[in-house]
């Protein structure tokens, strides 16, 4: 069974660099968002960042993920360009689809992000797409469907369990349970109460772990990959987690508590509990960490003026990329 002890030096700085690349990603989304320089709806990721990071540590480009409307952590933990992202959410010509994506649908196929779906549910079926080629080209590859709470009732999901199953697909199922479908809790929605035994009724081996614990994501994540890369089949993994801002831009979130996402900050924010386990075990020390925080957010600054700085689609542009060429 993977160790997240296993990881190294870089290994570990990799992994903060990328769970700070989508906090800092997100946050300035946020504040552009309401500037009014963002077109189209934004969905953002922050708070969730060990589960995306955690998953794809055990993924390289030729692994395939399909996503949800909330995709830009999954873009980041997948090695999508952050520049090229930046530009896609402004809708800029130079971004990652040309600027024809949008946050909602933002991809990137070289690194087997097949994008952002504003479809709930949508990404079984294609998960399990991914993985029956990767499976008849024995390319040794392995898909992941990101996929939340709310989908987890979808048919599309509940169909693509089975035939991942009976087809013997590698393929692994995460649920994001950040507790809302949009704005229905979870803990009311989820028929039975265990999506881990939902899992199970298809014969999918299932486990829960904490999604704030960086540490517990990737171990559990790590065997489950490994298991369907060497042939065993399809796995789920219930992710419990919690969303900082609302389920869209706008949103006023009266149907969270009072203080509910401050005390998530407070005592299970997952770059914090990632610092502190790497600092007492004598993995990182804080200077290292303090290093990254100030180039990702060089980073993200410079994305964001070379998104404004860059060019808007032409009317030229308008029908290329309708057909594919074969």
């Amino acid at each position: 069974m993977a160790s997240a002890l296993q990881l190294s030096r870089d290994d570990l700085l990799k992994a903060y660099r990328d769970m700070r690349t989508i906090r800092e990603f997100e946050d300035s989304i946020h504040d552009e968002f309401g500037l009014g320089g963002i077109p189209g709806f934004v969905h953002l990721y922050a708070g969730e960042e060990a589960c995306a990071v955690g998953v794809c540590m055990s993924l390289t480009d030729r692994d395939a993920i399909s996503s949800t409307h909330r995709g830009h952590g999954h873009c980041v933990a997948k090695g999508c360009d952050v520049e090229g992202m930046m530009k896609e959410i402004f809708g800029k010509r130079d971004g990652l689809c040309q600027g024809k994506g949008g946050s909602m649908h933002i991809a990137d196929l070289s690194k087997g992000m097949l994008g952002a779906n504003g479809i709930t549910g949508a990404g079984g079926p294609i998960a399990c797409g991914a993985a029956l080629s990767a499976k008849l080209l024995k390319t040794g590859g392995v898909a992941v469907c990101f996929y939340g709470d709310g989908s987890s009732n979808q048919g599309a999901i509940l169909e693509s369990y089975n035939l991942s199953k009976i087809w013997n697909l590698p393929v692994v199922f995460v649920v994001e349970d950040n507790g809302y479908a949009e704005a229905t809790a979870s803990s009311w929605s989820i028929g039975g109460g265990s999506l881990v035994k939902r899992g199970g009724g298809f014969g999918l081996p299932a486990e829960e772990v904490d999604g704030h614990d960086f540490f517990a994501v990737y171990e559990a994540a790590a065997a489950m990959i490994e298991r369907a890369r060497s042939g065993q089949g399809p796995s789920l993994l219930h992710v419990k987690l919690a969303r900082y801002y609302g389920h869209f831009e706008g949103d006023a979130q009266t149907y969270r508590a009072p203080g509910e996402v401050d005390k998530v900050k407070s005592e299970r924010d997952s770059l914090d509990l990632f610092r502190q386990r790497v600092i007492e075990t004598g993995l990182l020390n804080g200077g290292d960490l303090d290093a990254v925080d100030k180039e990702v957010e060089g980073t993200v600054v410079a994305a964001i003026a070379a998104a404004k700085a860059s060019s808007l689609p032409t009317e030229a542009d308008l029908l290329t990329n309708v057909y594919v060429s074969y």
